[in-house]
């Protein structure tokens, strides 16, 4: 547990660091009611949302009127237990598939928001639990099937290849194919980066889900988005338009070491009541990690485990 802390804490240093600085600068102190209204517009920065942001505060102010002795590092211990709280139930695993078929994978989500590095840590994470088949369904970008290959090659991963203008759907039907063969537990799909206002290329998200259930109904078994923190509330937009699309089983969230608006993951979260799997802390495979809401709401605070 102690790891998770450390890793989350360092992962989410520049939203706590920058955006929520009115926590750090006053941790030793006895706060007063100008510090508890720059905890308020920190936390609007860091991109929480007013409901969010409304209910952390409202919190710290009740116990501010029961204790004028509060300190800064009480009311951030406050603030995280309000989050932990409105997380309850966001941690998320992957779903498995029955009867001996690989587990589908689908990362689905928009163009810069880390999906191909993604799909290849996600199939690294997964390597040790019963082997893992990574496909390359993004035959759209001329660089992806390049990257996927550079990432596969690196993380001793077993790669489906397509090609440029290739059938997306075709491959994914032949990377199925290809998991059943070799008993594969695991089968990660990466997908074209599309702007959600696309409805041509939303479609073709619907097409290989139609393919792929063609070798097994109850596929893809997880259907994720993969959301660039760093943009902020900007995110629960994107995650409508594909939940309507492509219906989502969860999220995960990249990015989150080089953004002051890690808050936003909350709100995605409020809105959709979908879960969060994973996490990107930093570049390197072991910094996706799985989501921990106390690990995470400890770590926007700048608490300590």
């Amino acid at each position: 547990m102690f790891s998770a802390f450390k890793k989350f804490r360092e992962g989410l240093r520049r939203t706590a660091d920058s955006a929520l600085n009115s926590f750090s600068n006053i941790f030793s102190k006895k706060i007063d009611a100008a510090d508890i209204e720059r905890i308020e517009e920190s936390l609007y920065a860091a991109d929480f949302g007013y409901d969010t942001a409304s209910e952390i505060v409202e919190a710290i102010k009740i116990e501010y009127r029961k204790n004028r002795e509060l300190r800064g590092k009480d009311a951030a211990a406050i603030g995280a237990d309000v989050l932990f709280k409105i997380l309850g139930g966001a941690e998320g695993g992957l779903k498995e598939a029955e009867d001996g078929n690989p587990s589908v994978v689908c990362l689905v989500g928009v163009n810069g928001a880390g999906k191909t590095t993604t799909a290849a840590k996600l199939a690294h994470t997964l390597s040790g639990g019963g082997g893992v088949l990574l496909g390359s369904c993004d035959t759209f970008r001329a660089a992806a099937n390049e990257q996927i290959r550079e990432w596969a090659g690196r993380l001793g991963v077993r790669l489906v290849e397509s090609r440029q203008g290739a059938d997306a759907a075709a491959t994914a039907y032949d990377a199925w194919q290809s998991a059943k063969a070799k008993s594969v537990k695991w089968l990660v799909l990466d997908t074209a980066g599309r702007l959600h206002t696309k409805e041509n290329l939303m479609r073709e998200l619907s097409k290989i889900r139609r393919v792929i259930q063609k070798n097994d109904p109850a596929a893809p078994h997880n259907s994720i988005i993969v959301l660039d923190g760093s943009l902020g509330s900007n995110g629960i937009e994107q995650a409508v338009a594909f939940n309507e699309a492509f219906p989502l089983t969860g999220m995960i969230v990249t990015k989150l070491d080089g953004t002051g608006k890690g808050g936003a993951l909350a709100g995605v979260y409020k809105r959709l009541g979908l879960p969060i799997l994973y996490v990107g802390l930093g570049e390197k495979p072991g910094d996706l990690q799985k989501f921990d809401a106390r690990a995470y709401a400890n770590g926007i605070f700048g608490l300590e485990d």
